[in-house]
């Protein structure tokens, strides 16, 4: 007969295997579709009950290509009538190749696909400008519009799209110059930092952003202990940053370091409301 401790100790190395495969074989790949409303001061009328899929961080060139084709077979089924995409199309490690791939079978949203890029779009360093145009010029082939400190006008809906806050790019105030406060607006914004930033002019809207990948790891009723940002509130979901901005950040689908637990990836369906 055994002891306890003696079968303690033997299921131990049972758990931890166990706990390792969740992490790296389950959890990863097990993508949640997440629901949830998005609150739009001064939205026309006929946006109200629109869909819009907000996609990000699909590191490709480090996430298998197979994984992310699924995952953009869902978002083709989903068949919303926006697509945001917050950045990170790629890993800095490389992913064009790869990039063209996942893309081929894409199909752009009813009324619109649209993007901002992020720190890993830009290579190395984040600075590979040469990177990023490649990114964007592939985007742009596959019908979603890459908007780089720039913005569009939608039957009275505006998106802004910013570029990342790492990158040699970044100007913010060129996005928002001469903003009329009025706007419907939703922002596209890699790094959630940004919104603590005095860019914001007269901005009054969402903001979209990904980056955090909620943290990867995330311990149960604790935050993660990991973030790649100076706001160590900016994890993941829905956050009110004043009386006139909301953040919703993603969960992204991918990664950098092939491991999550206890925070799925994710595409989040955002249904928009007036404020």
């Amino acid at each position: 007969m055994f002891s306890r401790r003696q079968l303690l100790l033997g299921s131990a190395p049972t758990a931890a295997l166990s706990l390792l495969g969740w992490t790296y074989f389950i959890e990863p790949r097990w993508l949640d579709i997440t629901h949830s409303e998005l609150l739009i001061p001064n939205l026309p009328p006929e946006w109200s009950g629109k869909r819009l899929l907000h996609i990000t961080d699909l590191h490709s060139g480090k996430v298998t290509t197979s994984y992310l084709q699924k995952v953009i077979q869902i978002i083709n089924d989903l068949d919303a009538d926006l697509h945001a995409f917050t950045g990170d199309f790629i890993d800095h490690t490389g992913g064009i190749e790869e990039l063209k791939v996942v893309l081929h079978d894409y199909r752009p949203a009813k009324l619109g696909s649209f993007a901002c890029l992020g720190n890993h779009d830009y290579g190395l360093g984040w600075w590979q400008v040469e990177v990023a145009d490649k990114v964007a010029e592939l985007a742009n082939q596959r019908g979603i519009e890459v908007l780089k400190n720039s913005r569009i006008e939608l039957d009275g809906l505006h998106l802004v799209g910013v570029e990342d806050m790492w990158s040699p790019r970044f100007r913010p105030t060129l996005a928002f110059q001469g903003w009329d406060a009025n706007n419907a607006s939703i922002c596209l914004c890699h790094n959630p930092d940004v919104c603590d930033l005095p860019v914001w002019v007269n901005f009054r809207g969402a903001i979209l952003s990904g980056h955090t990948h909620g943290g990867q790891c995330k311990p149960p009723f604790l935050p993660p202990p990991m973030l790649p940002v100076m706001n160590r509130r900016y994890t993941s979901g829905h956050f009110s940053i004043d009386a006139a901005r909301s953040l919703y950040i993603s969960r992204g689908v991918g990664h950098t370091m092939r491991v999550r637990f206890n925070c799925r990836p994710e595409i989040a369906v955002l249904t928009l409301k007036p404020a």
